[in-house]
């Protein structure tokens, strides 16, 4: 934030704007870890994976969504979320 409030800012922004998209907040959970995995942001990981646990999502879930095409515990509307 002190480096790149900009960024921050823009941050902000995009959170308040899927929230507010109807999208379930597991699936937005789900998003967030997978596309932190992508970046390989250990921080992000540690921050979403605690994020959705506490919103109730399993370990098994979580810790099969880097092999999410070959895990069978997401549904048709997650995998393409994921994809």
């Amino acid at each position: 934030m002190k480096v790149a409030p900009g960024v921050y800012k823009a941050m902000q922004g995009l959170e308040a704007y899927i929230h507010q998209s109807g999208l379930e907040l597991s699936l937005l959970h789900l998003i967030k870890v997978r596309a932190s995995q992508i970046n390989g942001c250990a921080y992000c990981i540690d921050m979403h994976w605690k994020d959705a646990r506490a919103n109730g999502e399993t370990e098994q879930r979580l810790y099969g969504l880097d092999a999410w095409g070959e895990s069978p515990y997401y549904s048709d509307r997650e995998r393409a979320a994921i994809a």
